[in-house]
Parts: structure tokens; C-alpha cells; sequence
């Protein structure tokens, strides 16, 4: 039998993954939260197989207990699932040596199979995440350039730029124009648009 102790604040999300975990006859929810520290405190008093994780918690991310279910070297095995595809929050779960990083819009059997394969030392990270991540493109831009673009996405023109961040309205123009040459584009809404899509806004 897998004990799993589940975090999870959206209450009904929450009961519906219990509900379904418990309906597998090697899988048992011993305990079921909606609040990070207490799911932490829970964690270490009842030491499950499985923590499975949302990120976004009151009082404790699902990032935060797995950095310390980590540092604390507990045998636990820690699964992050989450609507997060965020190159930031995996990061974190990767440094915090999480067992699984999953998405919640992949199907319960997927979750079911992901679930016994890490309980048995598998590592499984979402493939569609770690593949957009592997082929973000690096940002062409400089600092002072990414500084302009920021500055342009918030609607500002050539003259606010140049008084936000004490440049000439020259040296404001030869940004841009550097912006635009290095994206590809043929004006600042363009610019902004390739900028969005590759996640350097």
C-alpha cells in the first residue's frame, strides 16, 4: 500500500484526487490538506511514502515543504502537481530534488501510473514542460535593451522612456531600433509580441 498525504487548497480539486486515489487498491490518502504548513507538519509527523503537492498554498508553498522534506533527508517522496508550466517554479523543484514534477490537465491515470513509477524510484518530470524549456531561445537582448522593451510593453513612448530611465530620447531611439533588429520585428508591437512569446516579458 502507498501512503499519500495529498496539499491541496482548492477544497473541491481536493476531495475529487482523494476520492480517486483512494478508488485504487494499492494507493491510500492518509490524509488530505488544504494548508502548507499544516500538510508540512503532517508530513513529518506521519512520514508517507508520497507528499503530492500543489505549489500555491497559504502559510507554505508545495515548493517550500519540498525544499524541507529535502533538507530534513525524510524518506518521503515528493511530487509537485500543478497548472504552473513556469520555468521558475521548476527550477525550484529541481533544486529541491522533487520525485515528480506533474501538470494537472494530463489525465488521472496518468497521475495514477506517475505515482507508482516514483514510489518505485523513478524520476518523472512533465515531457511537454521540459521540452518547452529546453528549446526557449536565449534573450538576444542586453539589460539597458530589456529595460526599453519593459518600459515600451507598459505603453510608454520615446519620451517617458527617456525620462524613466535617464537616457537621451537618442539614445532611447537607437535602443529600439537595436530591439527591433535583434527580434526581427518592424515596430514596437511587433517587438513585444515576439518578446511575449518566448517569455523574455
Amino acid at each position: 500500500m502507498i501512503k499519500i498525504i495529498l496539499a491541496e487548497d482548492q477544497k473541491m480539486l481536493n476531495s475529487a484526487l482523494t476520492m480517486l486515489l483512494n478508488l485504487e487498491a494499492d494507493l491510500n490518502v492518509i490524509d488530505s490538506l488544504t494548508d502548507g504548513q499544516i500538510a508540512w507538519q503532517q508530513i513529518m509527523r506521519q512520514q508517507p511514502d508520497i507528499a503530492l503537492l500543489d505549489i500555491e498554498m497559504p502559510h507554505l508553498t508545495g515548493l517550500k515543504i519540498a525544499e524541507k522534506i529535502n533538507a530534513q533527508k525524510l524518506a518521503t517522496k515528493v511530487i509537485i502537481l500543478t497548472t504552473f508550466a513556469n520555468k521558475s517554479y521548476f527550477e525550484q523543484a529541481v533544486a529541491a530534488q522533487v520525485n515528480g514534477y506533474l501538470l494537472k490537465d494530463h489525465s488521472s491515470e496518468d497521475l495514477i501510473s506517475s505515482i507508482r513509477a516514483i514510489n518505485d524510484g523513478q524520476t518523472i518530470y512533465d515531457p511537454e514542460l521540459v521540452q518547452s524549456i529546453l528549446s526557449e531561445v536565449a534573450n538576444p537582448l542586453t539589460r539597458q535593451e530589456q529595460n526599453v522593451l519593459q518600459k515600451m510593453a507598459s505603453g510608454a513612448d520615446t519620451a517617458e522612456i527617456s525620462t524613466s530611465l535617464y537616457l537621451s530620447r537618442g539614445t532611447v531611439r537607437n535602443y529600439i531600433s537595436a530591439i527591433l533588429s535583434k527580434l526581427g520585428a518592424r515596430n514596437r508591437i511587433e517587438a513585444i509580441k515576439v518578446a511575449h512569446e518566448n517569455h523574455w516579458l
